[in-house]
């Protein structure tokens, strides 16, 4: 498997990403530039990585520029044929936007920017503790998409506490149900609103990012986080 990470004007997580696959996941990867659109290096075994920041400035809404781009045209077709596609924080702003992910990513509850520390929990239950910083991060759906969210176990991870508890407290932003990510019907493309390749490398004091990546990517059945 190797790994295209796309480069949008305001992408600010790139690099992150790039190093965190690179360099302590030991993975091939090639950036993409969003004026770009060919994808002839990569298959449907790969995964495009469409990295946090600040797309096109923010404008209209997160992410609604960044959907128009030429590369995301080609990204939206790769997810369309089956490869994997991961957003992060303003990848998964887009993600929505371009329809590949169900819902929307409205501003935080308590209208502030959030940057801290956060724990989230998977299908096993283990508690992670995963960097999180944006201002538009409440995830919202009618409850007709919620419930089929559930019902189709397409909730990978929920914000908790570090015993695991899922709880308000523990909600850093407002997000229903407390979702912190979610995967599409076919669990290929996958969002999330922590940052993971912040927590890849023992320099930084914390590699529960490694495994949330690797539950990501080769996990074919993601379950409900309960």
């Amino acid at each position: 498997m190797k790994f295209g990470v796309v480069v949008f004007p305001g992408s600010n997580c790139d690099s992150d990403m790039v190093d965190a696959l690179r360099e302590d996941l030991g993975y091939e990867v090639i950036e993409l530039w969003h004026k770009d659109e060919d994808m002839s290096a990569f298959n449907t075994n790969d995964c495009i990585v469409l990295p946090g920041g600040f797309s096109y400035g923010d404008y209209l809404r997160c992410g609604a520029i960044a959907r128009f781009s030429p590369m995301m045209q080609s990204v939206i077709r790769f997810a369309e044929d089956g490869g994997k596609v991961l957003g992060v924080c303003n990848g998964f702003q887009i993600l929505c936007e371009a329809g590949l992910l169900p819902g929307v990513l409205l501003r935080n509850e308590n209208m502030k920017f959030v940057c801290k520390n956060i724990f989230i929990k998977g299908e096993d239950g283990v508690p992670l503790k995963i960097p999180l910083a944006h201002g538009e991060g409440r995830y919202y759906a009618d409850e007709a998409t919620l419930d089929l969210l559930e019902n189709n176990n397409q909730v990978m991870y929920r914000y908790c506490n570090e015993a695991g508890e899922i709880t308000a407290d523990a909600n850093p932003n407002g997000s229903l149900r407390n979702i912190a990510g979610i995967t599409n019907a076919t669990r290929n493309v996958f969002g999330m609103m922590p940052h993971p390749e912040r927590a890849c490398n023992e320099a930084l004091g914390n590699t529960d990012g490694r495994k949330v990546l690797k539950d990501l990517l080769f996990a074919e059945a993601m379950v409900t986080a309960g």
